[in-house]
């Protein structure tokens, strides 16, 4: 995994709620768990912007409810210190499905913004951003 240039806080958890800001018709998301995530203590692994994360989808289409799906997270609430010493934070917490194996993203536009730190390490979601900040 890529390092990242920025100091982003590790603030989601396993049971977080992130909204999916992908158009493949889920709304809202639940952690279930992290890829990579490291914990002294079960269950208490925690992600930040730019993490591969599973997820279980809580509302959305029917036929895609209760499903579980991979996921990298493009938003946070928390700011982030960035190394020119800026700040950064979200209105939101929210995620983007991809392909467990590719790493490319299920659908193909994304609602909103999307952190340059999830950019830098999936270059594949920023080719589908609207706007990167």
């Amino acid at each position: 995994m890529k390092a990242l240039s920025s100091k982003v806080p590790k603030t989601l958890e396993v049971g977080s709620e992130l909204v999916c800001a992908d158009n493949t018709g889920a709304r809202i998301l639940e952690i279930v768990g992290i890829k990579g995530g490291r914990t002294s203590k079960p269950g208490r692994a925690k992600c930040g912007v730019g993490d591969h994360v599973i997820v279980r989808i809580k509302k959305g289409e029917h036929e895609m409810k209760g499903e579980m799906y991979d996921a990298v997270v493009i938003r946070q609430r928390k700011e982030i210190q960035r190394a020119s010493g800026m700040n950064t934070m979200f209105e939101d917490n929210a995620a983007v499905l991809i392909e467990p194996t590719t790493e490319m993203p299920k659908g193909n536009r994304i609602k909103g913004v999307v952190a340059k730190e999830a950019v830098e390490r999936y270059q594949s979601v920023g080719k589908i951003a609207s706007m990167v900040v």
